[in-house]
């Protein structure tokens, strides 16, 4: 009955899921137009808001760019690729396959969702070399579900940002959350624990249901990055030797690594873009060994990397048509966010908190950017509601990382590393979407009654 219906899901996004530039073109439309009949703007006032907030997340699409490239970079290095397929060896079948993959990526992606969403599509990338018979796209899939679980591990923005506080928090909250929530209280709250490991435990089996018969299972074997082939001493010009020694590919790796360990020394265990980006690129530097051995895979990365750099800005100008306010201060994203909200009582609340924030999720799918849209009108509503701020701060956490499944935006380096294109994952992800309902539903309904 399960690979019934997840064939027919893979039939149907196979037939009418667009390439996710055009997907990323029928949202902007879809908010344009629901600016104009929800908050009674005028079509200039949304292509305003549209043009004003096209390029603000330019720095945030260098970093993911950068997420792409230098991971992948690193994962061919000759010692790193010697790991993963040491590491590729473990499944022997393809359904074990599938489980491994899905709980390192659910793993990596608890630790850090950058590091997740990289290292799951290149581990699943080199046990499609290993393991005959498996379904590559189910395999890439599996990578990408575990960042279902990102926003319930040490890196979740929302709950770090109110683990952090400040005015800035408060501001944001209305007030209602004037002093620091600890992550005691969020990530590591039992309701939460549960669920995760209701994710660990779950997701890798239903992934592994998944897979389809013989007749159905779609082979690849990813081709090999090319290697470097070192030219001869003899034939080298003093430019070709800097390029092709090893003096300035260490001296760097040594700096680094030095940064690296004055960063976590003083920082503490904090996983930012910026640091994950930075231990991509030193680690890349010194398992190349050379200059030129590097530059060559970071250049074979880049290819991979279109869809962000084009794509990113049109979800920016998603993002800022959606919470365009009108003269009376009404937004898309605000009435959304209420409709549901509004109609809730304090046992329902966090559950249509969620709801809202995966209908919302879907046009601004971003962690930081969903806090900053639908906190000023969730943390509110739950205080008037008796509903602990820690509670609906986390229903939009779960909301933001649950509706990810059926969007392209953040599975775009993971394809981007696979590649593959999104219709060929997103029919599995349907189901995973449909599973993870039920789990995080069940999980912040039970997060609200336990506080």
């Amino acid at each position: 009955m399960l690979k019934k219906f997840t064939n027919a899901c893979v039939k149907l996004v196979q037939k009418y899921l667009p390439d996710p530039f055009i997907f990323c073109v029928v949202l902007t439309l879809t908010t344009f137009v629901l600016g104009i009949t929800l908050t009674k703007q005028t079509p200039l006032a949304m292509i305003v808001h549209w043009g004003k907030g096209f390029w603000s997340l330019l720095a945030f699409s260098m970093q993911m760019a950068l997420v792409l490239v230098l991971g992948h970079a690193m994962a061919n290095a000759p010692a790193f690729k010697r790991l993963l397929s040491r590491l590729a060896d473990i499944p022997k079948t393809p359904g074990q396959a599938i489980m491994i993959v899905s709980l390192v990526a659910l793993l990596a992606c608890w630790i850090n969702w950058g590091f997740g969403l990289v290292i799951g599509a290149i581990f699943a990338k080199e046990i499609a070399r290993k393991v005959k018979n498996v379904d590559y796209r189910l395999l890439i899939a599996s990578a990408y579900s575990g960042f279902l679980i990102w926003h319930q591990g040490i890196s979740g923005s929302i709950p770090l940002a109110i683990a952090s506080g400040g005015d800035a928090v408060k501001n944001l909250t209305m007030g209602v959350i004037d002093s620091p929530i600890s992550t005691s209280a969020t990530i590591f709250h039992p309701a939460v624990l549960l669920t995760s490991l209701a994710f660990f435990i779950f997701l890798p089996l239903l992934n592994r249901a998944m897979h389809p018969d013989a007749e159905h299972t779609v082979s690849f074997v990813p081709p090999e990055t090319p290697a470097y082939v070192k030219p001869k001493k003899e034939s080298m010009a003093p430019a070709d030797r800097a390029e092709n020694g090893p003096l300035f590919s260490a001296l760097t790796a040594v700096m680094g690594i030095v940064y690296i360990v004055y960063y976590f020394n003083s920082s503490g265990f904090l996983l930012t873009l910026d640091i994950v980006n930075f231990i991509f690129l030193i680690v890349g530097i010194a398992l190349h060994g050379t200059p030129r051995s590097y530059l060559n895979a970071i250049a074979e990365g880049t290819k991979g990397a279109a869809g962000i750099l084009l794509q990113f800005p049109f979800y920016a100008g998603i993002a800022a048509m959606m919470v365009g306010k009108n003269a009376a201060g009404g937004s898309v994203a605000g009435i959304l966010s209420m409709a549901l909200v509004s109609i809730a009582n304090k046992t329902t609340f966090p559950f249509l908190s969620f709801l809202s924030a995966g209908i919302v999720n879907f046009f601004v799918p971003s962690g930081g950017g969903q806090w900053a849209v639908q906190a000023p009108i969730i943390l509110p509503a739950a205080q008037n509601l008796g509903v602990s701020p820690a509670v609906a701060s986390m229903s939009i956490a779960f909301g933001d990382a649950w509706t990810n499944m059926i969007q392209p935006f953040w599975a775009l380096p993971a394809l981007g590393i696979a590649g593959l294109g999104a219709k060929d994952i997103m029919g599995y992800c349907i189901v995973d979407l449909l599973a993870a309902g039920v789990i995080m539903g069940a999980g912040i309904t039970l997060f609200g009654i336990m506080v």
